[in-house]
């Protein structure tokens, strides 16, 4: 009776049905929603929807002064300094930046909750090593350290995102050390110790379940953040390189038409502000939903 009582203090997880009612709930959750699922239905249908290839240079895509032209009938969002379709480098930029966003803060996840749960579980000279080399890695700027690994190795797509990754897990690793170190004492991982369960059962069964909901918090709003850092990046050279369509490089590669062909930067601009914007409302209504310490704080 002793060891049921104590496990029956270990959480309860919050269903997925009774998530997405309270999403619905929330209109700028559902406005974050709305977003994210045109932006990524973009992205997916890029080359089924796009109506020219998006590195083509159009011979009538310029005008006679060799200007860009301003959207129309045929080029709708207008063309770039090299007369090729706007609207199309743009859907084929949402791809690289969804990729990329996904893709490294699905490493950085990784790699925090990986050593957030060793520090946290296992503490002592352990835990104090991991946490120190992530505090040694939290007092260099991100932007900095980004822009120096990218420098270093050749920029590619894969390159940025695993750039990415490296300097962004330590925020992850921070908070889960933190709530790792919260159910090491928890009751319930006595009562299963007790019982005689070893490590892997315990972090596997009876921790890393619990960590789920700050993952899925920390994992949609760090695709916004990931998603601003990579088009920086590529605004600064260092990121996805033409001809690749990227929403960085789009504007840093028409930078100089701002005041002749404002579209050229105001669009793209509103795109990478529009992504983060649906990824920031979706993640902030699920720490609301998902946190019990956040909950009623609307």
């Amino acid at each position: 009776m002793t060891v049921n009582a104590s496990i029956s203090l270990e959480p309860v997880a919050v269903s997925s049905h009774s998530v997405w009612r309270k999403l619905a709930q929330r209109k700028l959750a559902v406005i974050g929603l709305v977003i994210m699922f045109i932006c990524i239905l973009g992205a997916t249908l890029a080359p089924w929807i796009t109506p020219f290839d998006p590195n083509e240079q159009h011979f009538d895509g310029l005008t006679i002064e060799g200007a860009p032209l301003p959207p129309g009938a045929v080029y709708w969002l207008g063309t770039d300094l090299l007369g090729r379709d706007l609207f199309s480098r743009l859907l084929f930029g949402a791809q690289t930046s969804l990729v990329i966003g996904v893709v490294a803060n699905g490493v950085a996840l990784l790699i925090g909750t990986l050593v957030g749960v060793t520090a946290g579980y296992f503490r002592g000279v352990v835990g104090a090593v991991l946490m120190r080399f992530t505090d040694l890695m939290m007092a260099f700027p991100a932007l900095l350290l980004a822009i120096c690994l990218a420098a270093i190795f050749s920029p590619s797509l894969w390159i940025v995102a695993m750039v990415i990754a490296f300097v962004n897990w330590v925020q992850t690793a921070r908070v889960i050390f933190t709530q790792t170190s919260s159910l090491v004492e928890r009751d319930y991982i006595a009562a299963v110790k007790t019982l005689g369960a070893g490590h892997v059962r315990i972090l596997f069964r009876h921790i890393l379940p619990h960590l789920v909901p700050t993952l899925i918090v920390w994992g949609t709003l760090g695709i916004s953040t990931t998603v601003l850092l990579e088009a920086t990046l590529s605004f600064l050279g260092v990121g996805v390189q033409p001809p690749t369509p990227s929403w960085g490089n789009i504007i840093f590669e028409n930078q100089t038409y701002f005041q002749s062909a404002p579209w050229l930067v105001f669009i793209p601009g509103a795109a990478i502000l529009a992504l983060a914007l649906g990824f920031n409302l979706v993640g902030d209504a699920l720490r609301d939903i998902l946190d019990p310490t956040q909950q009623g704080r609307d």
